[in-house]
């Protein structure tokens, strides 16, 4: 019997069956990354559960019939900020991060969308659809700003759940004098001569950033459409007022029929803020992390539960992946992952479910035939993890430790002399030192061996 996918919809507050609009056609949006700063791990979740999402579509629909777009913003109040205070250009900072973005993807291993649109491509689709929201009356003109008319769409507040007063109370509303209401949203603002601008009916200036999803969302999924995602904090007021907009320019009664979002990620129980000194930039971890350690890291708590990263986290992760590769075989073709094995990640996106049935194969594949072993493997490369080599893993160990095997075999022998001379407390203490540096030693049928934790 096939197994139903089931999602957490935000939109209703209740976990329901995934019913496609269309399952030769599946379409997802989930917002991207606003390029003015190098990703960090809390941007990183969003990318790896949605990542798996993508893959469970993949698998159950066919890979063919799932259309997932991601987003860059690349114009944005905040790029504009940060590239006067690098002294670069916006181009060039949105360049370098946008690349940088991308290799922090294939880092973390994960499939690439089917589009990937720049906003700065579609100006002139966000143009037409600010004309047909003014045309309709839901949105007005103001000193070459252009503002959406909240009061105009009934609806607003049903993904947040919240009354529209409690949602601009709970919110910083940006105040203009001139906005209608102060809950009303900017959909066009104007640009001096030293911020990116366009030319447009109402002057030079440049779209707001809710518009740019809504614009590139309708042009390569349609008006409406299956999955909407991103992280918690995009919920309200991004997505709220995407999908007034959109469902006032498009003129439906649904923009996209699940919301489903990711929650906050903490350091050490501590919220991420550059005040507090604690945001970890993914390409910081690159040097000693491997990104199958990260990834594994962050699927290790469900998605719609907090997750708090932390140095034990990492390397319960790092020790787990290290004793996973002692059963590594190069996956069969012949073999296929079943639906029983998926089913967690069918229910919900249940990482830790899945985590679960992996450590179960993985004793079996310990002590089974090397079809297990191979069905282990396979079910690794599922969500990413296990995908080198177990040469390519024992190298990368090797290249982070901080000594090379000259230095080991010596300290070890070393150790040996110490234990021969019943200097005990010696020998603890050097393979303390190894240990420190990232080098497990045993002794094994009378010789010491050693191995890169």
């Amino acid at each position: 019997m096939k197994m139903d996918i089931y999602l957490t919809n935000n939109l209703s507050n209740k976990k329901e069956k995934f019913a496609p609009l269309d399952k030769e056609n599946i379409r997802m949006y989930v917002c991207g990354p606003t390029v003015y700063d190098n990703p960090h791990i809390g941007n990183a979740r969003p990318l790896v559960i949605f990542d798996i999402l993508y893959k469970i579509l993949k698998s159950k629909y066919g890979y063919d019939k799932i259309n997932y777009v991601r987003n860059i913003t690349d114009v944005d109040d905040k790029i504009i900020k940060s590239s006067k205070e690098k002294k670069i250009s916006i181009t060039e900072l949105t360049n370098n991060i946008i690349k940088d973005f991308k290799d922090d993807c294939n880092y973390l291993n994960l499939d690439k969308p089917n589009h990937q649109p720049k906003a700065t491509d579609h100006i002139n689709l966000m143009i037409e659809m600010i004309s047909s929201l003014i045309a309709t009356g839901f949105a007005y003109e103001v000193n070459n700003h252009v503002y959406f008319e909240v009061s105009k769409f009934s609806d607003y507040g049903q993904l947040s759940n919240k009354k529209l007063e409690d949602l601009i109370a709970g919110s910083r509303v940006e105040i203009s004098e001139n906005k209608k209401k102060p809950e009303d949203f900017v959909l066009w603002k104007p640009s001096n001569d030293e911020e990116p601008f366009w030319n447009s009916p109402w002057g030079k200036g440049r779209p707001g950033w809710h518009l740019e999803c809504s614009a590139m969302s309708k042009k390569y999924l349609g008006d409406v459409f299956d999955i909407h995602g991103g992280g918690i904090d995009l919920l309200f007021p991004h997505h709220e007022n995407e999908i007034a907009q959109s469902r006032c320019a498009n003129d439906t009664k649904v923009f996209a029929n699940y919301w489903i979002h990711n929650a906050f990620i903490t350091v050490s129980n501590e919220k991420m803020a550059k005040s507090t000194g604690n945001i970890l930039k993914i390409k910081d971890f690159k040097e000693n992390i491997d990104g199958q350690v990260l990834k594994f890291a962050l699927m290790s708590a469900h998605y719609k539960q907090p997750l708090d990263w932390n140095e034990k986290l990492l390397n319960d992760c790092q020790n787990t992946i290290d004793k996973w590769y002692e059963v590594y075989l190069e996956a069969n073709d012949k073999i296929v992952l079943t639906e029983d094995i998926l089913s967690p990640l069918y229910d919900d996106l249940n990482t830790p479910g899945y985590i679960a049935n992996l450590h179960q194969l993985y004793d079996k594949a310990l002590r089974g035939s090397n079809e297990e072993k191979s069905l282990f493997v396979l079910a690794c490369n599922f969500i990413g993890i296990l995908n080198k080599t177990k040469k390519e893993w024992v190298e990368f160990k090797k290249k982070k430790s901080s000594i090379n095997e000259a230095d080991i075999l010596k300290q070890i022998e070393l150790r040996n002399k110490a234990r021969e001379d019943k200097d005990y407390k010696q020998a603890d203490l050097i393979r303390k030192q190894l240990l420190d540096k990232g080098v497990l030693i045993e002794d094994k049928d009378g010789k010491t061996i050693w191995k890169l934790k």
